[in-house]
């Protein structure tokens, strides 16, 4: 963990300038795979680690929960059906990646007696983000309707990265959801219209203002956030503000600022049975 006072110098952030931005500078603002050297690298070892996990570890894989493509769920039930499950939800700027490549953070809770489930989504050109916002609510429907029946009874954690973490801030109100984990999330769309990310969003203003957790009403459930000290600063301040938002309007939950991790390395915080994302997700139902 580390100091929230360290990373709370606001005149870092580039949208405080954004208007006398270049395209360029704004694009840079968003850009999580230029801004970690290393990223390429990363991703390849996320990767590698999921295609083992998925075809090694008991499982239901590729269930449908709805009828496109992509609204398949994977699920990684525990020994003990009432056991906790986390609801993990990928990241990719709601256009990228997809649920098979972060089966690699089942291994984290699961050593702790937790059940995992990881649904997937469409992605945009091919679904708006309102669409989007929609499946991750049917998929936890789904779950609440059908989750016994593959032994998973227990309180959800719902939690995400990056554009997961948005849609985890969104769907926390869903009656499935006990409490919620964001990680390194983009909680205000209004910059995201401004930068290259829009040319497959095509968000609307009206998006904007009902998909921006930092411009809607605070949910009153349990939501932990968390950021790496290393991340953009658009991402940290973010992360900061929506904490903010929610203290103020008595909504509870922590800030947890992860010391020296970066937009990639953090998710090894989850991975890892005693890092410190796992730590948390636990509290959240103790």
């Amino acid at each position: 963990m580390a100091d929230i006072a360290a990373t709370k110098d606001e005149t870092h952030d580039p949208r405080l300038n954004w208007a006398a931005l270049s395209q360029a500078e704004r694009d840079a603002a968003y850009d999580n795979n230029t801004a970690v050297k290393n990223s390429a690298a990363l991703i390849a070892e996320r990767n590698q680690m999921s295609e083992t996990l998925r075809a090694s570890r008991e499982s239901f894989l590729d269930v449908p929960y709805g009828d496109r493509e992509r609204t398949k769920v994977d699920l990684y039930p525990a020994a003990e059906k009432a056991a906790p499950c986390l609801v993990f939800l990928h990241g990719g700027y709601w256009q990228r990646n997809s649920r098979e490549v972060f089966a690699m953070l089942v291994e984290g809770v699961a050593a702790h007696g937790w059940s995992v489930v990881i649904p997937g989504y469409s992605l945009a050109p091919d679904a708006s983000l309102t669409e989007i916002v929609t499946e991750i609510s049917r998929s936890l429907d789904w779950l609440a309707q059908n989750g016994e029946s593959y032994g998973i009874s227990g309180p959800v954690v719902l939690s995400g990265w990056s554009a997961g973490a948005h849609l985890v801030a969104m769907a926390l109100d869903h009656p499935r959801v006990a409490a919620g984990l964001a990680i390194s999330g983009v909680y205000d769309l209004g910059p995201i219209r401004d930068t290259g990310l829009n040319n497959a969003l095509k968000l609307t203003s009206a998006e904007v203002t009902a998909l921006s957790p930092l411009r809607l009403p605070a949910v009153h459930k349990r939501l932990d956030i968390a950021y790496g000290t290393a991340e953009l600063p658009a991402l940290v301040f973010d992360s900061i503000k929506l904490h903010e938002m929610r203290a103020a309007a008595n909504a509870s939950g922590k800030l947890f600022p992860i010391e020296g991790a970066d937009h990639f390395s953090i998710l090894a915080e989850l991975r890892h049975p005693d890092g410190a994302l796992v730590d948390i997700a636990r509290k959240l139902v103790a």
